[in-house]
C-alpha cells in the first residue's frame, strides 16, 4: 500500500492546499479532504502521549467522520481498518476510484510527526512543500486571528513548531523526497510541477496546474480561505507580507522576537536565509499596505467571531464554566 501513498508536508497557510489541488487533477492521482489518520495513531502511547498530541480533536473528529462515510462500507470498513489502521483506510478510499495509481493524503499536522510518519510508512512518496516563514505567519494572523498578532503569537508559536520540523526532514531525508517552494512554484508551475511527476514517476499533465477548471475537485479541502479563488497558481501573495508587517512598529517588534528565536541553520535549510529575511522587513519599512480587502468568507467570520468570544471570556473570568468554554474556543482556533 505504502507504494500507492504520496504525502504531502508542509505547515498551515504554506500552500499545500493549493498544491493538493493541482496533484489531485492529475489523472493518476487520487484526493480528498484531509484525512487525519496519522496524527492519532501517533499518540498513543509508545511514540507520543495523547495529552501532548499537537493535533484538534475536533477537526479530527468531523474529518473521520466524512472519511468513514464515503467509505464503501462505512462504519465496517473502520472496524477493518482498527485490525490493520491505515493501509485499509487508504487503499479502500483508493478503491472507490477506479483507475487511480496513488492516494495523496495533505495533512498539515503530519510535519509534526514526521519521525513517526517516515517509520511508518518508510517506502511512500513524500512532497516537501515550504514558504516564507513569514509569509505562512501573516497568512496564518489574517486568515484565522483576523489580524490580530499579539493574540495569534500568544495562542500558538507556529513557527517555532513547524521551522525546525520541516528543516529536520530536508536536512536528515530519512526517506526519498522532492522539496518545492512556494514561491517558485506559483512563478514557475511547469517547471515545479513537473518535478513532482518525476518524483513520483508519472508523466507531467499540463492541464493539472490549471486545477480549478476541473469538475471532481473534492470539498473541503484545505483552508477556503485563498485557493478557490483562483483556478491556477498566482503570485499575488509573495511578498506583500513584508510591507503589511513593517508598516506596524509594534507589529515588526513582536515578529522581530519570532525570527531571532529561530535557528538560524533551520532557516537556511529551508531556504530562507536570516540574514535576507532581516534585510526584506528593513527595505519594506514604511512602504504602504493595500487597504481593500476582500469581502470576508464565511470560513472568516466564524474564525472572527471565535476569537471575539475568546477575548471577551479571557477579561471576564467569571469561573469554572467559562474558562471551559474558552478550553473549547481554543481548541477550535487551534491548528
Amino acid at each position: 500500500m505504502q507504494e500507492r501513498l504520496i504525502f504531502l508536508i508542509g505547515a498551515p497557510r504554506s500552500g499545500t492546499t493549493l498544491l493538493a489541488r493541482m496533484m489531485g487533477a492529475h489523472s493518476a492521482i487520487h484526493q480528498r479532504a484531509e484525512p487525519h489518520l496519522i496524527t492519532p495513531i501517533a499518540h498513543l502511547g509508545y511514540f507520543g502521549k495523547v495529552d501532548k498530541a499537537p493535533y484538534d480533536p475536533n477537526n479530527v473528529d468531523q474529518a473521520i467522520h466524512e472519511f468513514v462515510g464515503d467509505l464503501p462500507r462505512g462504519e465496517a470498513d473502520y472496524l477493518d481498518a482498527l485490525r490493520a489502521y491505515t493501509d485499509v483506510m487508504y487503499g479502500r478510499m483508493l478503491a472507490t476510484a477506479p483507475g487511480k495509481r496513488f492516494f495523496l493524503d495533505k495533512t498539515p499536522a503530519y510535519a509534526l510527526v514526521l519521525p513517526f510518519l517516515t517509520k511508518l510508512y518508510p517506502g511512500a512518496h513524500y512532497v516537501v512543500l515550504t514558504r516564507h516563514p513569514l509569509a505562512v505567519l501573516t497568512s496564518y494572523v489574517e486568515s484565522f486571528f483576523d489580524g490580530d498578532w499579539k493574540v495569534a503569537l500568544e495562542f500558538n508559536p507556529i513557527l517555532a513548531r513547524y521551522v525546525p520540523a520541516l528543516a529536520r526532514m530536508l536536512r536528515e531525508r530519512p526517506v526519498p523526497l522532492v522539496h518545492v517552494k512556494y514561491e517558485d512554484l506559483v512563478r514557475d508551475p511547469e517547471t515545479h510541477f513537473r518535478r513532482v511527476c518525476e518524483h513520483l514517476g508519472i508523466p507531467f499533465e499540463a492541464d493539472a496546474i490549471a486545477y480549478g477548471e476541473k469538475s471532481d475537485a473534492p470539498k473541503g479541502l484545505g483552508d477556503p480561505t485563498g485557493v478557490q479563488r483562483h483556478t491556477r497558481p498566482v503570485t499575488g501573495s509573495v511578498s506583500k507580507w513584508a510591507a503589511e508587517i513593517a508598516a506596524n512598529p509594534e507589529t515588526l517588534r513582536m515578529v522581530s522576537r519570532v525570527v531571532n528565536q529561530l535557528d538560524p541553520a533551520d532557516l537556511e535549510t529551508l531556504g530562507y536565509p536570516r540574514d535576507k529575511i532581516v534585510a526584506q522587513l528593513e527595505s519594506a519599512a514604511g512602504a504602504p499596505v493595500p487597504i481593500k480587502r476582500d469581502a470576508p468568507t464565511r470560513y472568516a467570520l466564524e474564525r472572527k467571531l471565535l476569537v471575539a468570544l475568546r477575548r471577551n471570556i479571557q477579561r471576564n473570568r467569571l469561573g469554572r464554566v467559562l474558562k471551559r468554554v474558552r478550553f473549547a474556543l481554543d481548541v477550535l482556533l487551534r491548528e
